[in-house]
């Protein structure tokens, strides 16, 4: 996922991590350059589609305009939903 607006500086990616985790996902959260903040995630169908609902729900002091989803096959690379730069 590719989330715009306003989602650095106001813990956005700490809470997409505890919601990913409760969620028994994998994967990654990301700052990007231009301040959107990219989002990689595995785990089962419907848990992956709560997070993308979280994500678009303005979790903390974010302010999302947009989310851009793509869906694909699983890698398996991922053992727990890390913070990255």
């Amino acid at each position: 996922m590719i989330v715009s607006g306003r989602v650095q500086g106001v813990y956005y990616r700490a809470n997409v991590q505890r919601k990913a985790v409760s969620l028994g996902l994998s994967g990654w959260v990301r700052n990007l350059p231009d301040g959107d903040v990219e989002i990689l995630a595995e785990g089962e169908e419907g848990k992956l589609g709560e997070l993308l609902t979280y994500c678009k729900s303005n979790p903390g002091f974010s302010k999302v305009d947009g989310v851009q989803a793509d869906w694909g096959a699983a890698t398996g690379g991922f053992k727990e939903f890390l913070i990255t730069d």
